[in-house]
């Protein structure tokens, strides 16, 4: 598919991915620092820092290569997006900690928080619309989908709730902000991934001679 597309749409693709994979570590970091509580995967991730003292974002790619291993058995296979997700979005991440300071006041935090969620749906749209391959954690819910014959709403759900959970219970950040990303996240995802979708250009129509 990607050797069909034009070389300035398969280089789209790639900054594409790249740009999403950056922006969504960003927008992970402004939830941190937020300190209103974190998506359900995040929750996980920083339940598991409190108990190791590795940093977010290595958490984040050693979760990301262990849930790609939880694609064996499910007979999904990553593509060189998946591979990129792993690696940047934990880079991104410490990266974006580094950078960021945190938030005086609940109104800047509030601030946070809302630009995180919002980023978040726009990165997600721009690194699934590139088309290079399904992330860790959406591979492993298409997968079950494959698997188990569920609906994507009720394996999506399942996997979400199990990680916040265990995410909870290690001391991981759940909050308002939990709730307000799970409000959003599917509508602002809804809004930005057709706007984000590179497809290939429809052939030239053959000319037939009179």
């Amino acid at each position: 598919m990607i050797d069909m597309l034009p070389s300035d749409h398969r280089t789209r693709r790639f900054v594409q991915l790249f740009v999403g994979l950056a922006l969504y570590g960003l927008s992970s970091a402004l939830m941190i620092r937020a300190q209103l509580g974190l998506d359900p995967w995040d929750v996980f991730h920083q339940g598991l820092v409190e108990h190791t003292g590795l940093s977010f974002g290595v958490i984040t790619i050693i979760v990301g290569a262990v849930v790609m291993l939880g694609w064996i058995p499910l007979r999904q296979w990553p593509g060189i997006g998946t591979l990129c997700n792993v690696v940047l979005v934990g880079v991104s991440v410490d990266v974006s900690l580094a950078l960021l300071p945190a938030p005086s006041g609940l109104p800047a935090r509030i601030a946070f928080l809302a630009g995180g969620i919002v980023l978040c749906g726009f990165a997600t749209g721009c690194y699934v619309g590139a088309g290079l391959g399904p992330g860790p954690r959406d591979g492993l819910m298409t997968g079950l989908v494959a698997r188990t014959g569920g609906s994507i709403r009720l394996v999506r759900t399942g996997i979400e709730i199990a990680v916040l959970a265990v995410g909870f219970l290690l001391g991981g950040s759940v909050g308002v902000g939990t709730l307000a990303y799970a409000l959003a996240i599917g509508p602002l995802v809804h809004f930005f991934l057709p706007l984000m979708k590179i497809t290939a250009p429809e052939p030239a129509p053959e000319h037939v001679a009179s």
